[in-house]
């Protein structure tokens, strides 16, 4: 119940402002799922959402300022490669200590969210070096694929810096990117036995439900309200593990 309770929430945050991995990572780690399997298990639980998203704006994914949407698919790819295999590699105990830490990072990200989305304006005139822009792009998409708290504003981040001026064609663009790092992190997840099976089902349901109230829920609620509830959220669970560890 409560894994389902914090997956249904999760699929909410997600589909109004993001921050449900804020939910689904500790609900896991307090009934017991060893914190790397948690991360993976909250990650696929939430696959569907990304899915959904990506299709709803499938319409506004087009090259832009030199973005090409089949190389950010192929880079993406590639990222989400490495962060899954580098997630493989880490221990239970080695991720029990980074835990903490990602999540004040992925906190503090989402506070400063339009901050930074306000100073990356100016710049969405520019060509980003292709080199750059490539390694940023295997980058961003490695970090999701090794934990997912935060990515969407790192994304976003960093599509205005590539240039994509238009908000809608860059938010879609960002769950693309964010669906296919999700998905091929999710495949290598699973063939290393880091899903834990007998949540992963209900949860999924649960968030993908919750994704479908949220797009309605959103049209009542204040963004700014959601989004300092979001803070909050994180900041307490930051706290949380801090404390535990």
């Amino acid at each position: 119940m409560l894994v389902c309770a914090a997956a249904f929430v999760a699929g909410m945050l997600n589909a109004l402002a993001g921050g449900g991995s804020f939910l689904t990572l500790p609900a896991l780690v307090w009934v017991g799922v060893p914190p790397v399997m948690a991360n993976a298990t909250g990650t696929a639980a939430l696959l569907p959402g990304y899915l959904a998203s990506a299709w709803a704006l499938r319409d506004q994914m087009r090259s832009s300022a030199g973005v090409s949407v089949w190389l950010l698919v192929v880079l993406g790819l590639v990222g989400g490669v490495l962060g899954a295999g580098l997630l493989l590699l880490t221990s239970n105990e080695a991720f029990r200590g980074i835990v903490p830490w990602l999540l004040l990072f992925a906190t503090v990200l989402f506070a400063s969210g339009p901050w930074i989305q306000r100073r990356l304006s100016q710049h969405t005139q520019h060509r980003a070096n292709p080199s750059l822009a490539g390694a940023g792009v295997v980058g961003v998409s490695a970090y999701g694929g090794y934990f997912n708290g935060g990515m969407g504003i790192i994304i976003l981040a960093l599509l205005r810096l590539l240039g994509v001026s238009n908000l809608l064609q860059a938010n879609a663009l960002k769950n693309l990117l964010s669906a296919v790092l999700t998905l091929i992190a999710v495949l290598i997840y699973l063939l290393g036995g880091l899903v834990e099976g007998y949540f992963v089902w209900f949860m999924a349901v649960a968030a993908t439900v919750g994704g479908l109230l949220g797009a309605k829920v959103g049209r009542i609620l204040s963004p700014v309200l959601l989004r300092n509830l979001i803070i909050v959220i994180g900041a307490l669970t930051t706290l949380a593990f801090f404390l535990k560890h």
